[in-house]
């Protein structure tokens, strides 16, 4: 499987599971017979901390699973102990978060709604900063570092294989003054000439769209492998919340398509920015 350690250990944790559903068993039975906790079961069935590849074996075996599947969970096991590049940046990426910049490494589409900010992969390093300065509970020194983090996640929008990103803002995001209109003019430029990727679509909800789904920010990921299923990332000021649940997805997924339904379109939005630009010039 392709993508970040976070990645592989999320496709490890649901083969897991769906090793033991398929021999009907709960995890406290599982773990009484190998002699493990029930917990502990189930921290690998949702990929908490590190998996031994040894207790991935012992797992198969005792599941019957084909010696094909076994190396290849085993392989998953190995690969999800590497660290992925943003764990170099130390507290700049707290903990709950990493989970996310690991997920969204692997992802295949990213669709995005933002009501009140441009999207972190749509930034520029000055509105970054504007944002972090009122971050509660962020020390002003780890400020350049947590910018550096996000310019480096943008690099996957220009690589090889990036993936799609689709990013629908209400008219406020583009609107309202972060830092100084200077740096406004600077953001909306940036958001235009992202714009312009072959991978990449933005959209406008306009202050007369009329009604719209009130789910807050989200995210959607959608990974390259059947095997991984989509899901829906919403973030806090002290943590995340991640949805796995088929009919949660269905109905972010649902929201998400009627926000780009209402939104204008990817020509009419990229004029409003413009005109907007303009507007923060004088």
């Amino acid at each position: 499987m392709a993508g970040s350690p976070t990645a592989r250990r999320r496709r490890l944790a649901i083969e897991l599971r769906k090793l033991r559903d398929e021999n009907a068993l709960t995890c406290n039975q599982v773990g009484k017979e190998l002699d493990w906790s029930g917990s502990k079961v189930n921290r690998m069935e949702t990929g908490q901390g590190r998996v031994q590849p040894s207790d991935v074996d012992a797992l198969c075996r005792f599941y019957g699973a084909s010696d094909e599947l076994r190396e290849l969970l085993k392989s998953l096991a190995k690969e999800s102990k590497t660290k992925g590049w943003w764990h170099a940046h130390g507290d700049a990426v707290p903990s709950w978060f990493s989970v996310y910049v690991g997920l969204e490494q692997a992802a295949s589409n990213l669709r995005t709604y933002q009501g009140e900010f441009v999207p972190g992969l749509l930034q520029t390093p000055e509105y970054a900063t504007e944002l972090s300065r009122v971050t509660p509970g962020l020390a002003q020194e780890e400020i350049p570092r947590l910018v550096d983090v996000r310019m480096r996640r943008q690099q996957l929008l220009t690589e090889v294989n990036a993936p799609e990103f689709w990013a629908v803002v209400h008219q406020s995001v583009i609107t309202q003054v972060i830092g100084s209109r200077q740096v406004m003019v600077g953001q909306l430029e940036r958001m235009l000439d992202m714009a312009k990727l072959r991978n990449v679509t933005v959209q406008v909800l306009s202050y007369d769209s009329g009604a719209y789904p009130t789910t807050g920010p989200f995210t959607m990921l959608g990974f390259p492998e059947q095997e991984d299923p989509d899901m829906v990332y919403r973030e806090g000021l002290t943590d995340s919340i991640y949805l796995e649940l088929p009919s949660e997805v269905s109905i972010y997924t649902k929201a998400f398509d009627h926000l780009r339904t209402l939104a204008l379109s990817p020509k009419r939005s990229a004029a409003l920015i413009q005109s907007t630009l303009e507007d923060h010039s004088r």
